[in-house]
């Protein structure tokens, strides 16, 4: 029987600190707690069930960066598909890294500090190729088999490694292939956005790369105008008929180290063959997919989900740089470097819910390079203000800030430079999902606290009694709709989001800020968010009336969550802007039906999100699952991974929802090790359409309210089968007394369902991504 009712928790107290994991942010493997929640171990395998049916297949030869394999390990990268104009003789292997960049910011992030090309090897037969039967294993993050020519078969296996961030690729030839080879061509070092957009003057290309032979090794030196170099090693090394190809990128500036380092690291690489380099690799993918699990009736969008992660690993670690918008793949692009304006935080959205905090780079970086941050602040208020420009280098640089060259950081009522400022407090909700979804104390008091006090900071400066009574801002723009505007929703947006967040922290820290009346004062007095009869505007003076991929507009709402339609007014509000935003054709792009799906999925509407969905996929996602707007653009197949997670789990506001926005058709699903807000790792079941269990596992000690779908009276209890206390809250909400370490199952009265996780079975058979025949 429910206990007697226990207290609503507070924001505050939903928002406490918990004694997090160590490991949360950096190992990873299982933790203790994550085994726990698995009480009781699934049949068979489901991670290698799902994994295997998720592999991508090539039948066809990929001519492009957006149909063919590729491989990477957060700074290495190489996306593989035919030579240009040379199909049928040659492949070409990428290689890219994503710490390779210029140093020369007099010419801005978008030249001068641009992510520079390095080159691609091109796999060159003996004969024409006729056919090739490729398979990309996301398990074990490797590319296996075979090239047909007329002269024979190469056999081949291809991954770049994990830890030693080398490129291994064993070609097995028949008789007739023993003759292929292995080209190396290094790229111009120049900005890819040259190709887009004039030089700046006085800009010049950096010189040549010399290639020479060292002890056996050859290694292609790309000197820096601005000093030091980046560095392409390899060797081929034969055995028997079997040769593999090992190839090393090191960047050093500005000292000339590279050359050192990616010698030894082929040399050490060199001494090993394929399969036993491989072993350690697989074993770290393998850990890194048991960490969170997901399965649901529609056999396309859930192989769609596994490549996102396997993407996302391939492409982030905490130590990384944070994402560039083409992750490690660089391609001719117009946008070579980190965007903050939506790019970067729509890219590791995923991470939280999918139980990823080892690839984080956003709090890393943001905490690394605060003093960067700092410059990067008009100069008249860098002593107590911080912000981030649109764009930076992964040391969070611009550089000049023009339009030509870089966005910078504007000033709220000037123009120039463009007066975009709520980037940083943006970038730091990020900051705020990692502390949210660990407890971990460190990120609030050290990173998220102190940064987020000087973004604000920056505002603070500029708001302005009315006569209305109200606080203002003078005009700012709203990402990317053109035009500055007063009040502009963008802004006040994430200045309440901000302000909110601050009194929390400041209480949770036990910090009496001097700066905490001014917060509650904005609370009181800001201007509402500006709103006519669509909805939600750009800001006072510019309504939302023209085609608009982004939703600035609309950040309360989502990823915010501070207008969730808690009344019938609100929800009207947030059904009535986002009928608006999508109605209009022609600019709208990805991610405007990833974020329309997460929109969607917060009123409950799972035939709406699952609706925007299908059109992202039917309209804009490649055969690969890659993504572009003139070039390579990674966020918004990441963000789409992140739309299934709120279909499936949303846990803002202190309450966890379970599958709170299901489409009709998905009548089975089942999820495990999904993190939740307050540190809970969710494991749950639906089957034929009904809610059989939910069970929670808390690593914090957090409040646990937890809304949990099934119909009708239910059991509490414990690991142990016990029954645990716990309070009805109403509309099918529990609030359960859990302790750190503890777990508690739900389930209906009586019912006692199988506990073990498997694969749902596919509602209809879809084909493979890649490209199969």
């Amino acid at each position: 029987m429910p206990s007697p009712a226990m207290p609503d928790p507070s924001r505050r107290t939903v928002l406490a600190t918990g004694t997090a994991l160590s490991g949360a942010l950096v190992a990873p493997g299982l933790t203790t707690a994550q085994k726990a929640a698995a009480a009781t171990p699934p049949s068979g395998d489901p991670w290698r069930t799902v994994l295997d049916d998720a592999d991508m297949v090539w039948q066809r030869m990929p001519t492009a960066w957006y149909e063919g394999p590729f491989l990477g390990n957060g700074f290495l990268g190489s996306g593989i598909y035919a030579e240009p104009d040379a199909e049928t003789t040659a492949v070409r292997f990428n290689i890219q890294h994503s710490e390779v960049q210029d140093h020369r910011p007099e010419f801005g992030s978008l030249f001068g500090l641009a992510r520079l090309p390095i080159g691609y090897f091109t796999l060159e037969p003996v004969g024409a190729i006729t056919g090739l039967d490729w398979r990309l294993s996301l398990q074990n993050a490797e590319l296996t088999g075979t090239l047909t020519t007329g002269k024979g078969t190469l056999a081949l296996r291809a991954q770049v490694h994990n830890d030693r961030s080398v490129l291994a690729v064993e070609v097995t030839p028949s008789q007739g292939e023993r003759g292929f080879r292995w080209v190396f061509h290094p790229a111009d070092a120049i900005s890819p956005r040259a190709a887009f957009k004039p030089l700046p003057d006085g800009y010049e290309g950096n010189p040549p790369a010399r290639i020479a032979d060292h002890d056996g090794i050859t290694a292609a030196v790309q000197p820096l105008l601005a000093g030091g170099h980046h560095v392409t090693a390899w060797r081929e090394r034969a055995r028997g008929r079997t040769r593999t190809l090992y190839v090393h990128v090191a960047h050093s500036h500005p000292r000339t180290t590279a050359l050192g380092r990616a010698l030894q690291a082929v040399r050490r690489a060199e001494q090993l063959p394929y399969s036993a380099l491989a072993v350690d690799h697989r074993a770290w993918w393998h850990a890194y997919y048991r960490k969170s699990f997901l399965s649901l009736p529609d056999a396309r969008i859930q192989r769609f989900y596994w490549i996102q992660l396997y993407k996302t690993a391939s492409a982030a670690r905490r130590d990384a740089p944070v994402m560039a918008t083409s992750g490690p793949w660089l391609e001719p692009t117009p946008w070579p470097n980190t965007w903050w304006n939506l790019n970067a935080q729509l890219e590791y959205w995923l991470i939280h819910g999918s139980n990823h905090l080892e690839l984080d780079a956003i709090t890393r970086a943001l905490s690394e390079f605060r003093d960067n941050l700092t410059q990067e602040t008009p100069a008249p208020y860098r002593t107590d203000s911080l912000g981030i420009p649109r764009t930076t280098d992964p040391r969070l640089v611009n550089g000049a800030a023009s339009t030509l060259m870089g966005y910078g950081v504007g000033i709220p009522g000037q123009d120039p430079p463009t007066p975009e400022v709520g980037n940083l407090t943006w970038a730091l909700h990020n900051v705020w999902l990692s502390y949210r979804h660990t407890m971990d104390g460190t990120i609030l008091r050290d990173v998220l606290f102190p940064l987020l006090r000087k973004a604000i900071n920056y505002y603070l400066h500029f708001l302005e009694p009315g006569p209305d009574g109200k606080l203002h801002l003078p005009a700012t723009f709203s990402p990317e709709y053109g035009g500055d505007s007063r009040d502009c929703n963008y802004d006040l947006m994430l200045l309440t989001w901000g302000c909110r967040t601050l009194l929390d922290s400041a209480e949770l820290l036990g910090i009496d800020d001097p700066l905490a009346p001014r917060w509650r004062e904005v609370l009181a007095k800001r201007v509402p968010y500006p709103t006519d009869t669509n909805g939600f505007m750009i800001g006072a003076d510019i309504p939302f009336a023209k085609s608009h991929r982004h939703y600035s507009h609309l950040l309360a709402v989502y990823p915010l969550y501070e207008v969730t339609g808690r009344t019938p007014e609100e929800r009207a509000l947030i059904e009535r802007s986002l009928a608006h935003w999508v109605g209009f054709e022609g600019a709208l792009q990805g991610y405007t039906f990833t974020g329309a799906a997460s929109m969607s999925a917060l009123l409950g509407k799972g035939e709406d999100a699952l609706g925007y969905l299908g059109e992202l996929m039917t309209r804009f996602i490649q055969p690969n699952t890659m993504y572009q707007e003139s070039g390579p653009v990674i966020e918004t197949p990441l963000s789409a991974a992140q739309s299934l997670h709120d279909m499936v789990c949303q846990s803002w506001g202190g309450v966890i929802r379970v599958f709170p926005a299901l489409p009709a058709v998905w009548k089975d699903l089942a999820v495990h090790y999904f993190r939740t807000q307050g540190a809970f790792l969710l494991s749950a079941v639906r089957q034929g359409g009904t809610t059989r269990w939910v069970r929670l596992t808390s690593e914090a000690g957090a409040p646990c309210v937890v809304r949990h779908g099934i119909a009708g009276p239910i059991e509490v209890r414990d690991g142990r089968g016990r029954p645990l206390r716990h309070a009805d809250a109403g509309d099918g909400t529990v609030r359960i007394a859990l302790r750190k370490g503890e777990s508690a199952l739900v389930t209906a009265r009586g019912d006692r369902p199988d506990l073990s996780i498997a694969p749902v079975r596919p509602d209809e058979e879809a084909p493979r991504w890649g490209l199969p025949i």
